[in-house]
């Protein structure tokens, strides 16, 4: 059974292995922790930063085995109503058996029962076909927005998403 749980700092030693290549890993961070590899002090230093911040939630997906995912949950403006999904990222041996879909439908009852949410917005850039079609599962719909990054020397498309409370 999967659950969610709030970040603690030991999670980072797992998290960064997660990733093997530079795409991977800028797939999910979007290049916002700075080049590839991620040390383990870079991705602590990007969610500790906000760590008595009550608007934002890094948070893990785990079951018996332990750590299967990690996502962010954040209120990027002035309304608590509206919250944002980032740094989205599953274990390599538990992708493409649902655990995607699984962390991200508890991280959607958890702001929508929860945290009182009524719209979450995510960003996936458009070469990431897997993440597309596990987002759209659970029922994330193309706004369409889109906004240019320059990653790697090259241009990536993000493709904004979002969902709203039933």
């Amino acid at each position: 059974m999967l659950r969610l749980r709030p970040f603690r700092t030991p999670d980072a030693k797992s998290i960064i292995t997660w990733t093997s290549e530079p795409e991977e890993f800028y797939k999910w961070s979007a290049g916002i922790m700075g080049d590839y590899p991620v040390s383990e002090k870079r991705l602590l230093e990007a969610v500790s930063a906000r760590e008595d911040n009550p608007r934002y939630f890094p948070l893990v997906a785990f079951d018996e085995n332990g750590l299967v995912g990690f996502f962010t949950v954040r209120t990027p403006g002035e309304d608590d109503r509206k919250v944002r999904f980032g740094y989205v990222i599953v274990n390599p041996e538990k992708r493409g058996q649902g655990y995607g879909k699984q962390m991200l439908n508890l991280g959607l009852k958890f702001v929508f029962e929860i945290y009182g949410a009524d719209e979450v917005s995510l960003g996936v850039f458009d070469n990431n076909e897997s993440a597309q079609i596990c987002y759209r599962s659970v029922g994330f719909k193309e706004n369409g927005a889109r906004q240019e990054y320059s990653i790697a020397g090259e241009k990536w498309i993000d493709i904004e998403m979002e969902i709203h409370k039933k």
